[in-house]
């Protein structure tokens, strides 16, 4: 997770609207060899943040006190190995990732940031850089964001928040960069790491989507990754089977359009029975069965994120928190389930963004 994008999801913020014009400067490719030191106070306690980066390499240490530990990412293989600096005779741990990984030269945030500014960045010196600094305050939670952006690079030297009535806290400060090649020995692995071998491969997101769609996996998005997206559409849902996509339609579906995720409702769910439907209950949760058609349920306008629910009879239960990532006025939102006999078995829940699976035929 890149700092600043930590920052905009703790802080529950839906950067939205339109930016204005000129204010999307265009910066060069970053480099692939540096050093950035940071501080990072997006948790509170200021935590020193260092990164170094070698072409496929990256390592990221985090130091606390007395605490220092060190990822080394290959960002090749999408493999991370994490491990005590002080005591790297103490073992390690590793994994795979997908996505960013921490990259300080990462702007979509402050791109999207861009969206809601309503003036021209004004010019500051911050810790030797000449930076751009903008300012947007957020209208759902009206967060004010501060940010301090290097001219030349669009590196992040500083960001403040603000919350409404509060003081100004700064979340991220850069205070040290270096375009120079660092130490080749950062980047090579303590024995106990090395031993070990790599990471068992855990099959990323759209690798999932890839192998139970027959498809191309880029043609989805995770519906359970938030935030919504800022755009409505109108929500076309279905059930399939991984492998086959054919549909399933012996499922009963109830949905919380009022979800509230900071106040979490109670939901209660009665399995069903021989001859009796599994009943659905708490929060604003209402049963949509009955508006199916063969299989499908459209409804206009979804909010930017809800609560879904599915049962299956005696196959079992499946639902949670969804969260709408639309490509156009109407998007197809599938739960690819693995067995439709034993939900248990598991199942993915995407949108789809474009591909074959992206219309649902008329009947």
């Amino acid at each position: 997770m890149s700092r600043f994008r930590g920052v905009l999801c703790l802080a529950g913020l839906a950067i939205t609207g339109r930016f204005a014009p000129g204010l999307r400067a265009q910066y060069p490719a970053p480099p692939t060899a540096y050093s950035v030191t940071q501080i990072n106070g997006m948790m509170g306690t200021p935590v020193t943040v260092q990164i170094y980066r070698d072409g496929s390499k990256a390592v990221v240490d985090n130091i606390h006190g007395a605490s220092h530990t060190r990822t080394l990412f290959d960002l090749q293989a999408h493999t991370n190995y994490t491990w005590d600096a002080a005591n790297p005779a103490n073992g390690c741990s590793s994994g795979n990732f997908s996505g960013d990984w921490g990259d300080p030269f990462s702007t979509a945030d402050v791109d999207a940031l861009l969206q809601s500014a309503t003036q021209p960045p004004g010019n500051e010196t911050v810790n030797g850089f000449a930076t751009k600094v903008m300012e947007a305050v957020d209208p759902k939670s009206k967060i004010k964001i501060k940010v301090w952006r290097e001219t030349k690079s669009g590196l992040v030297v500083k960001a403040d928040m603000t919350p409404p009535g509060g003081a100004a806290s700064t979340i991220i400060e850069t205070r040290q960069f270096s375009a120079a090649k660092p130490s080749a020995a950062l980047f090579v692995l303590p024995e106990p790491c090395a031993k070990a071998g790599p990471p068992v491969h855990v099959p990323t997101s759209a690798e999932r989507f890839a192998s139970e769609t027959g498809g191309n996996g880029a043609d989805f998005v995770d519906a359970t990754t938030g935030p919504g997206s800022p755009n409505s559409c109108a929500m076309l849902f279905r059930v399939v089977r991984a492998g086959s996509m054919q549909p399933v339609t012996n499922f009963q579906v109830a949905l919380d359009l009022s979800e509230d995720l900071d106040h979490p409702a109670h939901y209660v769910f009665g399995a069903s029975s021989a001859g009796h439907p599994a009943t659905f209950s708490g929060g604003a949760l209402k049963e949509y069965t009955s508006q199916l058609r063969n299989g499908v349920l459209r409804l206009e306008n979804v909010p930017d994120h809800f609560d879904l629910e599915l049962a299956f009879g005696a196959a079992g239960m499946s639902g949670g928190n969804m969260y709408r990532h639309c490509a156009g006025s109407q998007t197809v939102l599938l739960y690819v389930v693995k067995n439709p006999d034993k939900i248990s078995d598991g199942g993915d829940w995407m949108w789809v963004q474009s591909g074959k699976f992206a219309t649902v035929a008329a009947h």
